[in-house]
């Protein structure tokens, strides 16, 4: 690829060692050569408040608004906590969607997600999907990754392990970098 494309993911995870950290790094391995790839933080962003709000939007929220509304495409990585995304990353969400610049408007968005559970994150991603509706993300449909059993998938170093998950993750990506050239 000529240009590589400016990506910025979020993992919906907090856990310094998260399955869904790890899924998002390996992702960006994978597509090294296409994306210029930056990961950004949601562990700063208070909860939201319109009493916050109506003071002013906080600095890492706005932050992490430039980021997204500067990158040509996202990718959200969720776990799932009872059955649905976790409360920190709809938090993210709630208060991006509060910005003027409405930053993930029209954006093509990458989802995918790792759990520990039998199933993956087919419903979190399900409750994601919704919630882009309303704030009216580009949603990639297809490949679906729901990485389970995520436990025995990477090494104690972060390395994904499972060969399928690599080849899926490399579908998803090239899925991807053509998502966000189509949408541009």
């Amino acid at each position: 690829m000529e240009n590589k494309l400016n990506i910025i993911g979020i993992a919906g995870s907090l856990r310094k060692n998260s399955f869904n950290k790890m899924l998002l790094n390996e992702l960006f391995s994978v597509a090294g050569e296409n994306w210029n790839s930056q990961v950004s933080g949601i562990a700063d962003i208070p909860l939201y408040n319109a009493d916050v709000e109506a003071i002013g939007i906080p600095e890492s929220v706005t932050l992490l608004g430039e980021k997204i509304s500067n990158a040509d495409g996202l990718i959200i990585v969720t776990p799932e906590y009872n059955y649905s995304i976790p409360g920190v990353l709809k938090n993210a969400i709630d208060w991006l969607s509060r910005l003027k610049t409405a930053p993930l408007k029209n954006k093509p968005v990458g989802i995918l997600g790792a759990s520990m559970s039998l199933t993956g994150t087919v419903r979190s991603q399900s409750h994601l999907r919704l919630v882009a509706v309303m704030t009216e993300m580009l949603i990639m449909n297809k490949p679906d990754v729901y990485v389970a059993q995520a436990q025995n998938k990477f090494t104690e170093d972060g390395k994904l392990n499972d060969e399928k998950t690599i080849s899926v993750l490399k579908k998803f990506s090239d899925n991807f970098t053509n998502w966000v050239i189509k949408i541009k």
